[in-house]
């Protein structure tokens, strides 16, 4: 599935709560990207990944851009060591990478997760060095790696941030 996205981007990223309607558009972000294919993604394992969370009332947001899902980012409390934030997943439309769809979904998990807990954890592969500098910019330290922990091969690398509070 192709979107078409048009310019302006930064101006006109709605985050808000995902629908079971926008399931598929978000099965489709990671079927169409080469990292997760890495990791045996397809459409129907993540429609069926995401559908399942969405039914259970797990919290994700979507980035909606020119009335298109742009992306998503799923938020888990408690999700790390039953104490912290966890961010199992955050995905982006290759289309739109760059135009600061990533940091405003960011920026929504990370007010969304503060509400319980003072730090958030996620992991990144090792060779995803774009997603690492992504994280550094925004605070997170490495603080560990699971080698072969997801697949063979890969290192996950354990980032954390302490959040501040108000």
């Amino acid at each position: 599935m192709r979107v078409a996205y048009n310019g302006g981007m930064k101006e006109s990223i709605l985050i808000r709560p995902m629908k079971s309607a926008d399931v598929e558009a978000c099965a489709h972000i990671m079927d169409e990207n080469p990292l997760w294919r890495r990791y045996g993604v397809t459409f129907e394992n993540a429609r069926q990944r995401l559908a399942r969370a969405v039914a259970a009332k797990e919290m994700l947001f979507v980035a909606e851009a020119a009335g298109r899902v742009a992306g998503f980012v799923w938020c888990v409390e408690g999700g790390a060591f039953a104490r912290s934030g966890y961010i199992p997943l955050i995905g982006v439309h290759p289309e739109v990478t760059g135009q600061g769809v990533g940091g405003k979904l960011m920026d929504r998990a990370e007010a969304f997760l503060a509400r319980s807990s003072s730090d958030i954890f996620l992991t990144v592969s090792d060779f995803n060095d774009s997603a690492q500098r992504f994280y550094r910019r925004r605070g997170y330290r490495q603080t560990g790696a699971l080698p072969d922990y997801v697949v063979s091969g890969v290192t996950e690398l354990i980032f954390w941030k302490r959040l501040e509070r108000e």
